[in-house]
């Protein structure tokens, strides 16, 4: 009992006091000529991850709607959870670049970059359906990234980020560009299946997802 007291008043003591115990450094004063990137440039960039985090969450809905025991599709819930899980990469890429240059310095700025995004949808009367509002998710984002290119190089701007521009095409809009064609080849085949064969289509093209 009599430990169970010093603890309680321990963190009594502890709570009036953690203002004070608070380890408050003084700002560095860092040079921030080296931050180059122009306003446009660095807003449209914050923007895409809430893009990027948006196109995560719809994923994670699809998946979650075929993993429901009333729909079954095991096959297509993996393909969209796995495209959750690349499209939160994409966003954390992002969010890297940005602090690598500097752009992301307090709290507040990662408490806006992250504006609670939600799921453009949450069901889809079939996987054709599904594969379809993918690809059209996709066209956006792929459109977004784009916008971006043309803003961080654009000549009013007095200022051509390359790096950010070169980066974005290599490591963003080569995946985009292959990853509509995948969209475009499965929902043609799945089309067919479906034309043909009807739910059984669906349920064996399911399985080829898994």
């Amino acid at each position: 009992m009599k430990h169970i007291f010093v603890f309680t008043l321990l963190c009594i003591i502890s709570a009036i006091y953690a203002d004070e115990l608070h380890c408050k450094l003084p700002d560095a004063n860092v040079p921030t000529e080296w931050k180059t990137m122009v306003s446009d440039c660095t807003r449209k960039m914050r923007d895409q991850v809430n893009t990027e985090l948006q196109a995560a969450m719809t994923y994670l809905a699809m998946g979650s709607h075929f993993l429901q025991d009333t729909v079954n599709r095991p096959g297509f819930a993996k393909f969209f959870l796995e495209s959750a899980s690349e499209e939160r990469q994409h966003a954390l890429k992002l969010m890297e670049y940005l602090l690598m240059r500097g752009e992301l310095t307090t709290h507040i700025e990662f408490d806006k970059l992250i504006d609670n995004p939600k799921p453009l949808a949450t069901s889809w009367s079939n996987g054709v359906d599904a594969l379809k509002s993918a690809l059209d998710l996709e066209t956006k984002v792929t459109s977004r990234i784009r916008e971006i290119i043309t803003t961080c190089e654009e000549p009013a701007n007095k200022y051509n980020d390359y790096h950010l521009v070169d980066w974005l095409t290599a490591d963003f809009l080569d995946e985009q560009y292959k990853g509509q064609r995948d969209l475009a080849g499965k929902i043609s085949t799945l089309s067919k299946m479906m034309k043909e064969h009807g739910v059984l289509g669906e349920f064996l093209y399911d399985k080829t997802l898994l």
